[in-house]
């Protein structure tokens, strides 16, 4: 939602047609990209395969997905409240929030870590949501703009329209801060935010029309999953050459979704909670 409806024609601006979007249609039954199917493709093009071309359904979720969407849709909660002027929550009803992201799933098709088991994510999920409330990052500098906004627009020529919501778009009097919510085993390195960077850089991008000269950065506000939680904000201005980087990467993967290169890329680390393993073991090219 966002706090100003004039601004709504602004972030989504009326254009001509993309032609893309129509073969993006076609193949995916979607006029548009994501930056969650470009990741999905750029970790396994097969499971990318599976998920945007065939439309399977997983087999299984693992619970730390869950657990993230359930932290993240607690604290945006928090900030909607500041939006609308209503009062802050306290941690019981961004609990909540929580609990809610769980509902949707089959206790069955849920799959835990070897340490893992809901009580003990509850208990987490409470630590945490707690740590956010008492740390710096539950205030705003500036105003809200929106929370889950969404945004869409062309990034290349040839390329579908990207698709995707804003965590946490806020200003200030010099800046137009793009935030994304994560939670995190520990601590992030100078590295982890470079690498999670190209989803940010993609908004910004779109958002630089509704920027009125001022400067662009991202921010993300990360929540580990530590036995004492720590609340961290990560905040980089943009950069031009940063933006064409990921922009051609964004254009390679949609031509390799074009020309229908999928194959498996196994790992250690995305295989194990992977939902199509069963899919994936019986592809044969």
């Amino acid at each position: 939602m966002i706090a100003n409806a004039e601004l709504l024609p602004v972030i989504t601006p009326a254009k001509p047609a993309n032609p893309a979007n129509e073969v993006a249609k076609k193949l995916t039954g979607r006029d548009y990209v994501s930056w969650s199917a470009i990741s999905t493709f750029r970790t396994c093009p097969l499971k990318y395969k599976f998920r945007y071309v065939d439309g399977l359904p997983e087999e299984s979720v693992s619970a730390a997905l869950i657990f993230g969407t359930g932290i993240h849709s607690a604290v945006e909660q928090h900030f909607q409240a500041i939006l609308s002027g209503e009062e802050r929550p306290n941690v019981e009803r961004l609990m909540f929030a929580y609990r809610s992201a769980w509902l949707p799933h089959d206790p069955d098709a849920i799959q835990f870590g070897s340490a893992e088991t809901r009580a003990s994510l509850d208990a987490l999920a409470g630590k945490m949501l707690t740590a956010f409330l008492n740390s710096p990052a539950a205030s705003v500098q500036g105003r809200v703009l929106g929370v889950e906004e969404e945004i869409r627009g062309m990034l290349v020529e040839g390329v579908p329209d990207l698709y995707g919501r804003v965590d946490l778009l806020t200003e200030d009097s010099d800046s137009l801060v793009i935030t994304d919510i994560k939670t995190s085993r520990g601590k992030w390195s100078a590295e982890q935010i470079e690498d999670s960077s190209e989803q940010l850089l993609l908004y910004s991008h779109l958002a630089s029309e509704i920027s009125a000269g001022k400067t662009i950065q991202t921010r993300f506000l990360v929540l580990t999953k530590t036995k004492e939680p720590v609340i961290e904000e990560h905040v980089r201005e943009v950069t031009p050459a940063a933006v064409k980087r990921t922009l051609a990467g964004v254009e390679s993967v949609w031509r390799a979704v074009q020309a229908g290169v999928f194959y498996p890329a196994p790992s250690t680390i995305s295989c194990s909670s992977c939902g199509y393993r069963a899919a994936c073991r019986a592809w044969a090219g």
